[in-house]
């Protein structure tokens, strides 16, 4: 197996070529942060530095993101020191694309110079969302798995890229819990790459990585979580949100459907759900139940084996209910009628009060914010912002690449099915349809192209 450089010359590139692509994105990088820092926050963000500033936890979501915030700003108060970081990271993860191809053309030269003007890059990465962390260290950990498949005939020299890859996917999975898609992705393309020793040294490779993958996940888990709290109750918070949200929301599908279980127990509380639950219900997000202040105690004081119950026996016996209800959600995310109710992009610093206060964060918009916040507008309504388009295109990337089948090529089409994946699990588990929560696929599918581009399969024909 060959051990690519990037700086062969090639039809249509060569070594200027492969110059001008990292100027480029040291370029754009550069242009992000001068235009952004010290970053766009919102409540979550708000919360989540509070949190780890005082290494306390507050919300159910996974502290991971709370203890990095923590961590930069104890070197950096505030958020900037955090953002150039991650998004260095995505820079360095589009760096090492072209390492892993032996020819760089002038055509992902341009492409790249595009991409990186696009709102989800030029602005998006400096918003301090779990979202955006997610993306990048799932991109930069399938691209350490590609540079260990790379040199995979030269033992020694793929032990620091997966050991890498190990610690950016299990950090990855807490931010996103559904990114346990990216670590089964990455351990078949590493199965495929151990093929050539049979199936059984595939198998342990594969199984292998996973494994250890999900090991260093639950190790970090517990190092990051605040004392007095437990990764299995903050899973279980959200666990109980989706089920009160899939109960009204099914109910909301199907007038008729009966809430037997509840009803047998707690009949005022199934009342509640039926009339006042319906009635602010939602498919764009969970947070409308809270319109009605007295509502949410009625699902809360249910005991908790009692709404689990409920939910599988819609789940089981109202399943039309159900499906009609995740469709009408998941087609908000996917394909929003109205993507300004989704919250499409963020800019400026929001959040509590007293929070921003014990912070020393100042509130609203400064005018280079107000500005990106305009540039982004430019972009909304075009296809440069749907993740159908982005979907299709990781799709197409993955099928060329399975086409072509050069030994990296696999590890880029599992990233862009891992990006596919990832946005087909929100049918079973989203209660919003904010755009951020696909800006995995999104990234990963302008990362595969540029790939592609790079070094265009046309060109490597031309040139053997």
């Amino acid at each position: 197996m060959p051990r690519f450089q990037g700086a062969e010359t090639g039809t249509g590139g060569g070594l200027a070529a492969l110059t001008a692509y990292r100027w480029v994105v040291l370029a754009g990088l550069l242009l992000m942060l001068g235009a952004n820092l010290p970053g766009h926050m919102t409540v979550d963000s708000v919360i989540q530095l509070f949190e780890g500033r005082n290494g306390v936890h507050l919300t159910f979501n996974p502290p991971i993101m709370a203890w990095l915030l923590g961590r930069f700003d104890d070197l950096v108060p505030g958020t900037g020191l955090y953002v150039t970081a991650c998004a260095a990271l995505l820079s360095a993860s589009l760096l090492g694309l072209a390492a892993l191809r032996p020819r760089t053309s002038w055509i992902g030269v341009v492409l790249t110079a595009g991409v990186l003007l696009t709102p989800q890059l030029v602005v998006y990465q400096a918003i301090v969302w779990k979202d955006v962390l997610f993306a990048n260290l799932s991109v930069a950990g399938f691209l350490c798995v590609a540079f260990a498949v790379r040199d995979w005939t030269r033992p020694t020299a793929r032990i620091l890229p997966l050991a890498t890859a190990v610690l950016l996917l299990a950090a990855a999975g807490l931010a996103r819990q559904n990114g346990l898609i990216c670590d089964l992705m990455a351990a078949l393309a590493l199965a495929w790459a151990a093929r050539g020793g049979g199936w059984r040294s595939s198998a342990l490779w594969g199984a292998g990585f996973f494994a250890v993958v999900l090991l260093t996940n639950h190790a970090i888990g517990l190092a990051v979580q605040p004392p007095g709290t437990t990764m299995a109750s903050d899973t279980r918070k959200g666990v109980r949100v989706l089920e009160h949200y899939d109960i009204v929301g099914a109910l909301a599908h199907d007038p008729k459907l009966r809430l037997d279980v509840v009803a047998k127990t707690q009949p005022a509380a199934a009342a509640q759900i039926r009339t006042r639950g319906v009635r602010v219900y939602s498919p764009q997000r969970v947070d409308t139940l809270q319109e009605d202040p007295g509502f949410p105690r009625a699902l809360w004081d249910l005991p908790d084996d009692l709404a689990q119950a409920q939910w599988r026996d819609i789940v089981v016996h109202h399943t039309g209910a159900y499906l009609a209800h995740r469709f009408d959600v998941f087609r908000w995310m996917v394909a929003p009628p109205d993507i300004d109710r989704c919250l499409p992009y963020t800019t400026g610093v929001d959040g509590p009060p007293d929070m921003m206060a014990a912070l020393d964060l100042p509130h609203g918009w400064e005018p280079q914010d107000t500005a990106m916040g305009n540039y982004v507008t430019w972009f909304i309504d075009t296809p440069l912002y749907s993740h159908i388009v982005y979907g299709a295109v990781a799709l197409g990337v993955a099928l060329i690449l399975m086409l072509r089948r050069d030994p990296v090529d696999v590890v880029i089409a599992a990233m862009m099915l891992a990006g596919l994946g990832f946005a087909a699990s929100f049918f079973l588990i989203s209660v919003a349809c904010d755009f951020r929560y696909l800006y995995f696929l999104d990234v990963a599918a302008m990362a595969g192209l540029l790939y592609l581009a790079l070094d265009p399969p046309i060109a490597s024909r031309r040139s053997a």
